[in-house]
């Protein structure tokens, strides 16, 4: 489900009620605790906090005139994504953020490489993903980003 929203607020007007408030609370957490460099964009129908092309000009290597992604939120069909490339990249970010997540929530933990699902958003751990947000600062994501992609 792709948004065709060109903001992030127009995203989240355009969401239904009942996840509107759960959507909003995450931004907020993840902007709260963003470090600096990182910016606030839309990109591939998500909300999503990307390294500028002001700072990294080469830009995303599938599709160089983007900015390189690093964490996106989206209300899916059937339930809201937290993606963090971090956790994806990083397996020690990875072990830190699965051994604290019974910590913080009750329910099971669902999630793919770098995509974290909630199909109950009472469940979603604002506190832990406002940790993992401060984790990597934009010089250590472009580092692990270009040792990843010159392998």
């Amino acid at each position: 489900m792709q948004s065709k929203a060109i903001t992030p607020n127009r995203y989240i007007a355009e969401l239904p009620e009942d996840r509107k408030d759960f959507m909003q609370k995450l931004r907020e957490t993840i902007l709260k605790n963003l470090p600096k460099g990182f910016e606030e964009t839309m990109q591939y129908g998500m909300i999503s906090y990307v390294v500028p092309h002001s700072l990294y000009p080469d830009g995303y290597h599938c599709k160089p005139a983007d900015a390189l992604p690093f964490l996106s939120i989206a209300s899916q069909k059937n339930h809201i994504a937290f993606y963090h490339m971090g956790i994806y990249s990083d397996p020690n970010l990875l072990k830190w953020f699965t051994e604290e997540y019974p910590k913080h929530s009750t329910g099971k933990l669902d999630m793919g490489k770098s995509c974290i699902r909630f199909k109950n958003p009472k469940n979603i751990p604002f506190e832990l993903f406002g940790e993992l947000t401060t984790k990597i600062s934009v010089d250590e994501w472009i580092a692990k980003y270009e040792s990843v992609l010159k392998r």
